[in-house]
C-alpha cells in the first residue's frame, strides 16, 4: 500500500467511536470498525464497465454543505 493507509491504520482510526457510536456504546471499537471496514470494501465495485471509471471521494469532495457546520 503506497499512499493508502495500512489496513491497521484504517482499523485504528475508524475505531475511534462517532458520538452516535458513543452513545449507543460498543465493547469493542475495533472489531467493530474491522467488520465495517470489510463489508465497505465488499460493497466496493471494482468490477466496473470497460468505459467506466471508478471514483473514490470523500463527502466533502461530492456534498456541498447547505450550512455551516455546528
Amino acid at each position: 500500500m503506497s499512499h493508502e493507509q495500512s489496513e491497521q491504520e484504517r482499523i485504528e482510526s475508524r475505531a475511534q467511536l462517532l458520538p452516535e457510536e458513543v452513545a449507543a456504546g460498543s465493547e469493542d471499537p475495533e472489531a467493530q470498525a474491522d467488520a465495517i471496514l470489510t463489508e465497505s470494501d465488499i460493497r466496493e465495485d471494482t468490477d466496473v464497465a470497460e468505459d467506466t471509471t471508478l471514483e473514490h471521494r470523500t463527502s466533502d469532495q461530492t456534498v456541498t454543505p447547505s450550512e455551516p457546520p455546528d
